[in-house]
């Protein structure tokens, strides 16, 4: 007996319905099989490329070397060309420092500091030397590891031997990269990187060019007897005149002045207690140009600041794990838009 109509539309309704109840479901699965390799995908990509290409470097000395960088071995490796060079001299002690940079103006993660090193023309990374204390360089270890932002130095870390650190600075930094300026900074102030970069890309007429916030000091105090006695043929000429240096937690030296310092034969010049005052009198010798820029030293955040820090209270911010914070949550600080290079004259 043939079905009824009524049947007949019944079952084809229930087939229409299975049919297509099928059919989103092979859609849905297909879409999440799609979607899982992608995320797949990335996710391998992310990783090799976070670790293709590692940002840190470790600096071996060769003492049976007498080449011109200063007995360096890098491997035969090629000297990067960039603007700029900003060593963040950082110690074992300065783990919340280095935090606190982090967590501001540094980028924490691997590709923010590409991003930033690419807008910018400058090449950032932390600073330090070594220890005999294993558990304190098993942890240097970890944080490299863990940032990938560190130039290591293999050369004794001490506040007593900061001179031979910095030269060893200057040196490392320039047989990796070719830059027209090295800068030293300290891991205690706050930086605006990009405004920076604007006052190290103006022209000048010098080429051997030392920057800075400038400070004057007797010329005749004990450690600047030692340097009239390093250059007598200068002493006449210097009298009760001053000795004219950068503050300490952040300046620069051009091209061609590193240059000079990377030529010089370990210990042929006198290191003083202090850094700054070192580097400053190493000036002397040559034929720099001294360039004061008060914007590398304010007390304030302003919408022209290039480093801010606590001066003349401290050679720093005076507690830089808490105040780098603060700083940075202040739009003046971390958000006012980067000065036309005009207006950094």
């Amino acid at each position: 007996m043939p079905s009824s109509p009524g049947l007949f539309y019944q079952r084809r309704s229930s087939f229409l319905r299975s049919s297509t109840a099928r059919i989103i479901g092979f859609l849905i699965v297909l879409t999440g099989s799609i979607i899982g390799i992608i995320a797949f995908s990335r996710q391998g990509l992310e990783y090799k490329c976070k670790y293709e290409k590692p940002l840190s470097v470790s600096v071996t000395w060769d003492k049976s070397s007498s080449s011109r960088d200063g007995g360096i071995s890098d491997d035969g490796q090629k000297r990067h060309k960039v603007m700029g060079f900003v060593g963040i001299q950082t110690g074992f002690g300065s783990v919340g420092r280095r935090r606190a940079l982090r967590q501001t103006w540094f980028p924490s993660d691997h590709h923010g500091l590409q991003r930033l090193e690419e807008s910018t023309g400058l090449v950032f990374r932390f600073v330090i030397g070594r220890t005999s204390d294993k558990i304190k360089m098993s942890a240097l270890k970890e944080e490299v590891a863990e940032y990938d932002d560190f130039l290591l130095l293999d050369i004794e870390e001490e506040y007593s031997k900061l001179p031979y650190k910095t030269l060893a600075f200057f040196k490392a930094a320039y047989a990796l990269y070719d830059c027209d300026f090295y800068v030293k900074a300290d891991d205690d102030i706050y930086l605006r990187p990009d405004r920076l970069s604007l006052l190290l890309a103006k022209e000048r007429p010098h080429s051997q060019t030392y920057l800075g916030c400038m400070k004057k000091g007797p010329v005749f105090t004990d450690q600047a007897k030692m340097v009239g006695e390093m250059y007598e043929p200068l002493s006449h000429l210097l009298g009760k005149e001053y000795f004219l240096h950068a503050y300490g937690p952040i300046y620069a030296l051009s091209k061609d002045v590193v240059t000079s310092l990377v030529a010089l034969r370990n210990n042929s010049f006198r290191m003083f207690s202090n850094e700054d005052v070192t580097i400053g009198s190493w000036m002397l010798a040559m034929n720099v140009n001294h360039e004061d820029n008060r914007k590398l030293c304010e007390a304030e955040c302003t919408s022209s600041s290039i480093a801010v820090w606590d001066i003349p209270k401290c050679s720093g911010l005076c507690n830089p794990e808490k105040k780098m914070l603060e700083l940075h949550g202040k739009d003046i600080c971390s958000k006012s838009s980067t000065l036309p290079s005009g207006d950094e004259d």
